[in-house]
């Protein structure tokens, strides 16, 4: 059965509606079909938008499974070195982004993510064919095309009445897609592949379909008269629109940026020291325990996140959403105390301390900014105010793996990793109890129009 998905041509009309508007659109299909028609449609981009990053992850992620073993840079491990770089180049990405993705036109995305693609795979054969004093510098770059294909990604899911079940599809592609990416490139050293060439035939196995998952994406209809009705309308953002959205609502977007900062290092930490953290754990890594246990912590996170889009009212998902990262900081302050008096194994705490990080990463992608927008009611939209605690948190990412590369004492990375969970955990609870205590007294009386959603979408100015 073919689709009637709209291409991604479409301009989204800057109009607002009417209580009676919304009702002829609810009713102008039976109900049925026009259910039908929305699981379809959202299926369809799920399936586009989990595919694509999914192939993104292939051409960033696989050299995190090498371990470059006795190699050094300049009196650094190059491991730490090649893994910093990388994350340097993604973090001045997230900072071109925030004007870059708060601008991008529709039209523009698809095209956008093949080109960065592709620059990303170029820059593996450049890192393959360098002597080591050099290779670090296309890593650089490699993160650096790469950073801006979520936004481009999201910028198809956000603004939508289901949103948080699309945007959850989206975060279980780089939750599973970690560890599957470093199974593929375990398996492919196994092979006999040196370190250096893996990335590169990593992201060729994965090209072509990269190309099918864009097409896709690029076929998604735009947001339907209701979802802007429920969840505003979004739209390019300016520069004087950004900083007026950052100053208005500076407490809350500070307590989240905040709690971002610290669950990004954490969640990265995680990711790219995984097979370091196994080893400190007693375990040696195997493929098949780097696919397991992030599909474990995937699907949990993802599947809790994605109920957001079964709440209407915008406040009540927020301190839905609120409740669920402080459940997520919470198993990480538990995981380590069990695993220390042997009631967790090696597995279990790195499963539970994944499943306590993505909970809070996964709902800021899903719900937190979404709904902020929805109650705000601005001219935003969410890639501009990802892409400012994006770039906070991947600058602080960059400081503590080069603080502790070069301006401490090496140690294994089990116990730094220990130690700052715990301190960053106690942080993030602080900074969620905050956001919701404001956001509560803020957006109350708003939660209450909402719910019986009458007169058309305006600015709430809170």
């Amino acid at each position: 059965m073919r689709m009637n998905l709209a291409s991604e041509t479409h301009q989204p009309a800057k109009r607002t509606m009417s209580a009676d508007s919304t009702h002829v659109v609810a009713s102008s299909l039976p109900e049925s079909q026009a259910s039908r028609g929305e699981w379809q449609a959202a299926c369809w981009s799920i399936v586009a938008a989990f595919g694509t990053y999914f192939c993104m992850y292939a051409f960033r992620k696989p050299i995190t499974v090498a371990t470059f073993q006795d190699l050094t840079w300049m009196g650094a491990s190059f491991k730490a070195v090649a893994v910093a770089v990388q994350v340097l180049g993604y973090m001045v990405s997230k900072f071109v982004g925030i004007k870059l993705i708060a601008e991008m036109p529709p039209t523009r995305r698809a095209r956008a993510i093949l080109v960065l693609a592709a620059i990303a795979g170029l820059t593996w054969v450049g890192f393959g064919t360098s002597p080591i004093s050099w290779s670090v510098v296309f890593l650089f770059f490699n993160g650096l095309a790469l950073g801006m294909i979520f936004g481009l990604v999201l910028g198809y899911l956000e603004g939508r009445r289901t949103t948080e079940l699309l945007t959850a599809g989206l975060c279980a592609s780089f939750i599973v897609a970690d560890g599957a990416v470093k199974a593929v490139g375990a398996w492919v050293l196994q092979r006999g592949v040196g370190e250096f060439w893996m990335p590169f035939l990593v992201a060729l196995l994965f090209t072509l379909p990269l190309l099918v998952f864009v097409a896709m994406l690029s076929r998604i209809r735009p947001p339907d008269p209701l979802d802007e009705q429920l969840r505003s309308l979004r739209v390019p953002m300016t520069p004087q629109d950004r900083s007026t959205f950052l100053r208005r609502y500076a407490v809350v977007m500070g307590c989240l940026v905040l709690l971002h900062l610290g669950i990004t290092i954490l969640r990265t930490l995680r990711s790219d020291f995984l097979p370091e953290l196994w080893r400190g754990l007693g375990e040696v890594p195997r493929p098949k325990q780097f696919a397991t246990s992030e599909l474990v912590v995937g699907f949990t996170a993802v599947l809790i996140a994605s109920l957001g889009f079964l709440i209407r009212n915008n406040l009540a998902a927020f301190l839905a959403a609120i409740g669920v990262s402080l459940l997520g900081v919470v198993l990480v302050l538990v995981a380590w105390p069990l695993w220390e008096i042997e009631l967790l194994s090696p597995f279990g705490v790195l499963v539970m301390v994944g499943i306590g990080l993505y909970l809070p990463y996964v709902t800021v992608h899903t719900t937190l900014f979404e709904r902020l927008i929805a109650m705000t009611r601005d001219r935003a939209n969410v890639g501009f105010v990802l892409y400012v605690a994006d770039a906070i948190g991947y600058l602080g990412y960059v400081v503590i793996l080069l603080g502790r590369e070069f301006l401490t004492v090496r140690s294994d990375m089990l116990p730094f990793f220990y130690t700052t969970s715990i301190v960053i955990s106690l942080l993030a609870f602080v900074c969620l109890v905050v956001c919701g205590v404001v956001a509560t007294r803020r957006w109350s009386g708003v939660s209450a129009l909402e719910d019986g959603n009458t007169g058309p979408p305006g600015r709430c100015e809170a």
